[in-house]
């Protein structure tokens, strides 16, 4: 297999990943003189700051994404590869990915972040992550089938571990699925399994440092920490899980809990991409890159999102958050700075514009800061909603996601708790076993690339 995309005398820019900034480089490049690559290993767009929703079964899957083929159809000069990143050789311009070679003048990294279990390889084996649509899928399969499971059980301490939820890590993601989780026991429960004792229904939220929510002010944590033990969220601080073991989360205070429902959302860690020598990987590691995005040490490869790590910034000498906006802004500036490459005018660093954050907990509940105000309760949960409505792609999928809301909030009754199994087709199998034998080595000696 191969890109099969010939060069036609524009310079080519390769992105690596369609992200938010990813996919907003790509849309900044629209009116530019480039033939412009975008490489995915999934064919559509998604919007993770709502994936916890496809999880509790509030939204369906293709609400929130959007196919890239869809995004292009009208751009002449624009193309789309499914495929995944193996390696990238600088010293001759060109990468190495599941389908083949593929050359470029420029080279943007925008593939994101994994979720990081921090070595713990029981954690990794059995814990269920919640970054990606597909992910989102088996976390809501995970749970039905428990409260599925938990309704014909004989034995008490089986039944706990099936209705036992243990969610770990306090950033927004963690907050909000448990939230919504805890409205789908008092709320959704009692229809769907009228012979459940939701009582015994307990959910955990985990957090290792001393507050839920640390990128955000203390008085909003305090908020979003009151609005999840008034819907009976047992919050665990300053508390580390230490390992899972026969359906046990244990923690570092010597306690354990029986679960087989371990959702985990601890943080995440850079996709490693080999080609980048470690010399130029920060902390977490991410990507060093100067105020242009540029990858230390490189001059035609950039890094942008949440797999970057910009120096010189005094306001974040951690680096920008790895949320949605930093990946905006740096994709949009980066498109400007490539077409100023091009025509030898001078480029304009990066400065963050922080527009603020915010955390939903539940209906009527959220926390948000913006523009130096903080608020709490529903006029910043109206605000959430505002927001992430906009921010979604397609008209289609902005009607869909409001009118699931309309209805959830009038009647939480949602028609998608509905366990649903993927089956791989031997045509399918076969497919994905061949570029596995034809591309999954890296091979040194050979250099020629598609032109």
């Amino acid at each position: 297999m191969s890109f099969n995309i010939e060069r036609n005398g524009k310079k080519r820019v390769v992105i690596i990943g369609g992200g938010f900034g990813g996919l907003r480089l790509a849309q900044g490049l629209k009116k530019s003189n480039f033939q412009v690559i975008l490489v995915d290993k999934n064919n559509y767009h998604q919007f993770p700051p709502l994936i916890y929703q496809i999880a509790t079964a509030g939204l369906n899957p293709s609400s929130i994404s959007f196919p890239f083929r869809k995004l292009f159809e009208d751009r002449k000069d624009y193309f789309f590869r499914m495929a995944e990143l193996t390696c990238i050789y600088p010293e001759g311009n060109y990468i190495q990915t599941s389908i083949g070679k593929i050359d470029y003048d420029y080279l943007v990294l925008a593939n994101g972040t994994k979720t990081n279990f921090f070595n713990n390889k029981n954690v990794e084996e059995w814990a269920i992550p919640m970054k990606t649509v597909p992910e989102a899928m088996g976390l809501r399969n995970t749970l039905l089938a428990s409260f599925e499971r938990s309704i014909t059980c004989s034995n008490e301490q089986e039944r706990d571990e099936f209705l036992n939820i243990v969610i770990v890590g306090g950033g927004p993601s963690g907050v909000e699925i448990a939230g919504a989780i805890a409205e789908m026991r008092r709320y959704v429960l009692p229809k769907d399994y009228p012979d459940m004792d939701t009582s015994k229904v307990h959910i955990y939220l985990i957090e290792g440092g001393k507050r839920l929510l640390a990128g955000m002010s203390e008085e909003s944590s305090e908020k979003a920490l009151k609005f999840l033990q008034s819907m009976n969220v047992e919050v665990k601080l300053n508390t580390f899980v230490t390992d899972y073991e026969d359906h046990k989360v244990r923690m570092n205070d010597g306690s354990a809990i029986g679960t087989r429902n371990l959702i985990w959302v601890g943080g995440v860690t850079a996709n490693q991409v080999n080609g980048i020598p470690d010399s130029a990987l920060g902390r977490g590691r991410r990507i060093m890159v100067d105020n242009y995005s540029r990858v230390k040490g490189f001059d035609n490869i950039f890094a942008i999102g949440d797999i970057s790590l910009m120096e010189g910034d005094p306001n974040f000498p951690n680096g920008h958050p790895q949320m949605a906006q930093p990946s905006i802004q740096q994709g949009e500036l980066l498109a400007r700075n490539i077409i100023a490459l091009e025509k030898g005018k001078p480029l304009k660093g990066f400065v963050y514009k922080d527009l603020g954050c915010m955390a939903t907990i539940g209906k009527n509940k959220a926390v948000a800061e913006i523009a130096g105000c903080r608020l709490g309760g529903f006029f910043a949960w109206i605000l959430w909603m505002a927001v992430h409505l906009v921010s979604i792609l397609g008209v289609k999928n902005k009607f869909f996601v409001f009118m699931d809301w309309i209805w959830s909030y009038f009647t939480y009754d949602q028609s998608n708790r509905m366990i649903l199994r993927s089956t791989q087709s031997k045509v399918m199998k076969n497919i994905e076993d061949t570029l596995r034998e034809l591309h999954g080595h890296d091979d040194h000696k050979e250099q020629t690339t598609e032109k």
